[in-house]
């Protein structure tokens, strides 16, 4: 009986199922990376949309706790910073069977939320 199978035909199949077998497991690794990266960018965001609303919360208070409210603006310990636009009733968007339309913009970082209250 005569063995007609050739070793050398076989040299290198192994070094390539190793790289075959490498690419795939780098490129399951990589889009996870690209996903995790896209949902840490999402909760900063979350965090900078959190914080630019209660600098604008802080700024509806300050100003709704005083006797005659004004534009004010400021800025907060944590960086963040609001601006209040007052208007009496009649004046633009303010009905005139209202007192006051206080609107209060919060920023932080390149985020902007906005609270608007009309009594």
């Amino acid at each position: 009986m005569e063995n007609n199978f050739n070793f050398s035909s076989q040299k290198g199949v192994s070094i390539l199922l190793a790289v075959l077998i490498m690419t795939v497991v780098l490129g399951m690794g990589l889009a996870l990376n690209v996903f995790l990266v896209q949902q840490i960018r999402i909760m900063e965001d979350v965090g900078h949309s959190v914080a630019a609303f209660y600098a604008a919360d802080s700024a509806i208070e300050a100003v709704s706790m005083a006797g005659t409210p004004t534009n004010i603006s400021g800025t907060l310990p944590n960086g963040s910073s609001y601006k209040v636009f007052v208007k009496t009733g009649g004046q633009e968007d303010c009905p005139v069977e209202l007192n006051y339309c206080i609107k209060a913009i919060g920023t932080y970082q390149a985020t902007k939320r906005a609270i608007e209250i009309k009594y």
